[in-house]
Parts: C-alpha cells; sequence; structure tokens
C-alpha cells in the first residue's frame, strides 16, 4: 500500500484536537458512529473519498471507519485541506492523500491514489466499491484516467449542486458508468447545508480575511439558488444592501419578493463593494464587469469551481498583481483601478475559512452516511443513474436533529391520515 502523502505527521495533536470539538457537537454523526461500531456495516467495504479535508470531514471518515470501513482519503479543493487535520487522521492508520496549497498536478496525483486500496492475489489494483464525492473530481478520474477500477465500483454519493449538474450531464450523454446518489438533493441537505452552512461561512470567511464592516456596503450576489440565498439573507442581517443578478427568470421574481434588487451584472458592477458568486456556472464576472467596477471592489467565490470569476482572464490582462492582505491578491487593472480577490477566486468558506458550522455538516454528512449505505444494501439492482435520496432518509435525519434539539412535532392521528389520502371527503 503507498504511503500517506501529507504535510507533517507532528501536527496530528492539532488536529485531532479540531477533530474532538467537532464531534462534540455533531449529535447526528456520534449516534451513527455508535451505531456503525455495533453492527459493522462496511467490513470489507472499501470507500473513497473526496471532500474538503478539514475537521467535520475527518470525522466522517472515522465514523464510517468504525463501521469497518477501509478509508482511502483526499480533498477536494487545493487550498481547503488542513495540514493538522489530514495527519490527525492518517494517525488513525487510514490511506491520507492531501496537502494544503497542492499544485493542479499533485491534487490530481491525490484524486488518483485515493482511488487506490492496495492489490489483489495477482497485483491487480483494486477499486474502491462506493465513492464519496464532492465536484464529482473522483467520478471523472474513474471514467477518464482509471476506467480499470470502474468494475470495483458498487456507486457513490455526491456531496454538491456542481458534482450533481455534472453527473447529470454524464447520465445524458450516456456516459455515467456507476450509480451515484444526489447527496446535495436531499432535503436535509441543500435546504440547510447550502443556505444556512453557505450563508455563515461565506460572510464569516469575508469578514476575517478583510476585517472590513459589511453594513452600510452593497452587496452584489450572482445566482439565487439555495446557497446564494443564503448569502443574500446573511448580507442583508448584517445591514447591506443587496443587489441578485440571476438568469433564471423564475429566481430573479423570487428574489424580488424577497425584498432585493435584481439586475444584471454589467448594471451592478459599478454600484457593488462586495461580489460574492455561486452559480455553478463559468465567467460569471468577467473583467469586463470589473473594468465598471469600484476601485477595491472586493470579490469572492463560493460555487465549488474557481471559474465563476474568470481568473484566466484577470491574470492576463491585469496590469499589476500583489498581495493586499493574508489571502488576498490585488490586481490593478489597465483603468487604473485595483480588483481584490479572496482565496484566488476558489471557494471562498473553505479555502480561506473553517468551512460550514459543524451542526449544518452533521446534517449533511449523516445524509452521507445512509446513502453509503443505501448504496451497499441495494447496488446489485441500481441502475447507472443519479438517484435521489429517498424521502424515508430525510425523514429519518430530520427527526433525529429535532431529538437532539430536545423538540418535539405533533404527529397526524389516523383520522388526519384518513383525511389527506381520501378524495371523497
Amino acid at each position: 500500500m503507498k504511503q500517506n502523502e501529507i504535510r507533517d505527521m507532528n501536527l496530528a495533536p492539532s488536529g485531532r484536537q479540531k477533530i474532538e470539538w467537532v464531534r462534540n457537537n455533531m449529535p447526528l454523526l456520534r449516534g451513527l458512529e455508535e451505531q456503525f461500531k455495533r453492527e459493522r456495516p462496511f467490513d470489507g467495504v472499501r470507500i473513497s473519498l473526496s471532500v474538503h479535508l478539514e475537521a467535520k470531514t475527518a470525522y466522517l471518515c472515522e465514523v464510517l471507519a468504525a463501521g469497518g470501513a477501509d478509508m482511502s482519503v483526499t480533498g477536494s479543493n487545493v487550498l481547503s485541506t488542513q495540514d493538522d487535520v489530514a495527519a490527525a487522521l492518517a494517525a488513525t492508520g487510514m490511506h491520507v492523500y492531501a496537502y494544503h496549497a497542492a499544485t493542479q498536478e499533485e491534487y490530481d496525483r491525490h484524486i488518483e491514489m485515493a482511488l487506490v486500496h492496495g492489490e489483489d492475489a495477482s497485483g491487480k489494483e483494486l477499486g474502491p466499491n462506493i465513492v464519496i464525492d464532492d465536484g464529482s473530481d473522483l467520478i471523472n478520474m474513474l471514467h477518464n484516467k482509471r476506467t480499470d477500477l470502474l468494475s470495483d465500483v458498487w456507486g457513490g454519493c455526491e456531496e454538491t449542486t456542481t458534482g450533481v449538474i455534472r453527473l447529470k450531464a454524464m447520465e445524458a450523454d450516456g456516459a455515467l458508468k456507476v450509480p451515484m446518489v444526489a447527496v446535495n438533493d436531499a432535503k436535509c441537505k441543500h435546504m440547510f447545508d447550502n443556505r444556512y452552512g453557505t450563508g455563515q461561512s461565506v460572510w464569516d470567511s469575508i469578514m476575517r480575511n478583510t476585517n472590513l464592516i459589511v453594513a452600510g456596503k452593497e452587496v452584489v450576489v450572482a445566482g439565487y439558488g439555495w446557497c446564494s440565498k443564503g448569502i443574500a439573507m446573511r448580507a442583508k442581517a448584517l445591514g447591506a444592501r443587496v443587489i441578485v443578478t440571476e438568469v433564471d427568470p423564475v429566481a430573479a421574481v423570487e428574489a424580488v419578493m424577497d425584498g432585493f434588487e435584481v439586475m444584471t451584472m454589467e448594471q451592478a458592477a459599478p454600484r457593488g463593494d462586495i461580489f460574492v458568486s455561486a452559480t455553478g456556472c463559468n465567467q460569471v464576472i468577467t473583467v469586463d464587469h470589473m473594468l465598471l467596477m469600484k476601485d477595491r471592489a472586493i470579490l469572492a467565490n463560493a460555487g465549488h469551481f474557481n471559474v465563476e470569476i474568470d481568473m484566466i482572464e484577470l491574470e492576463r490582462r491585469a496590469v499589476e498583481k500583489k498581495e493586499t492582505r493574508k489571502n488576498i491578491m490585488g490586481y490593478k487593472l489597465e483603468n487604473g483601478k485595483w480588483i481584490n480577490v479572496i482565496a484566488e477566486g476558489r471557494l471562498v468558506n473553505i479555502a480561506a475559512a473553517d468551512g460550514h458550522p459543524a451542526e449544518i455538516m452533521d446534517m449533511s454528512f449523516a445524509v452521507q452516511c445512509l446513502s453509503a449505505m443505501y448504496i451497499l444494501e441495494n447496488h446489485e439492482k441500481l441502475e447507472n443513474k443519479v438517484i435521489d435520496v429517498s424521502e424515508e432518509i430525510d425523514l429519518l435525519i430530520a427527526r433525529r436533529k429535532l431529538d437532539a434539539w430536545g423538540i418535539a412535532i405533533d404527529r397526524l392521528t389516523p383520522v388526519q391520515e384518513k383525511y389527506l389520502h381520501s378524495w371523497n371527503l
């Protein structure tokens, strides 16, 4: 088996402290950990995981390992891996291939390494049985470079909106060779993780990295999906005047009725002090838009890939470039104005902060665990399609979350059940 490829094992104690902190604040995963220890459902099962490698993800890995899984782990962004957390996981005996600020070549190597779980008696490399992905990087590698490992894969789970978009495109083209559960689309994921988690963590990152006030500023939010709704809502709560840009007329109407101004990015560019993109698309904020912006405008991206802000064209056309603050790069444009970009235009809440709160990821990662169980129990009859998370899983997680909070809710009486399922009233 390959050796771990991490930064420094001496960092493990710091990482262990972080993992224990989130563990104490993730009651759903703690419950699953105890269940998995008793039942060992993943004994002999090989799981490859690529998710932002910080403390909450590390605890997810430990929960799956408690169920018997052979875990092979990497990150899902070149800037989001926390080296001390990677070291703490490696110290448990887990296979870990990730470090902070990897080059793209190193990142791609780590993705490939995480897909290999040793060799069989004949020397053939063993692939994963289950893939847990964030942005579909593992799946992309399996379908393009490591097709030899596909026969080992029963299926997988995708964490992000961007990843589900890629998977659905693969399915439409007939290219998807394994069943994939759209974890992102579960109610207990996108309604809470994407909205409340992104909303809080994006502004946590922007505020800690800029040390500037949000109140009184004009904030431009690109997109009005679940993530963007959370970003806009939290910006408004912080006292900002919020502008939304959209391409979907229905979402645009919703943004207006939620109390936000809606306009094109070209119209918004001269007005914004802070711009945040969260669309899942590319070239959302272009250099032509930047030329219209105020001097020292701040740009951040909350989409999975660093393509929403056109960084390639910005690097090409900037006449000067310098670090203006840790995690912030300033670019001087041809008109003399400076544009400040946080975290290289990468996912701002995790590339330059700690990501979503532990209580939010408790729900999302509980969906991941139960979806992995679904793959384990049903893979022999699943088609190579993108599969919705069952309502049963969503309801189970929601009930457990309420129990953890000590909250009781009403239940339908038999009379009410009959009424709701009757047509001849």
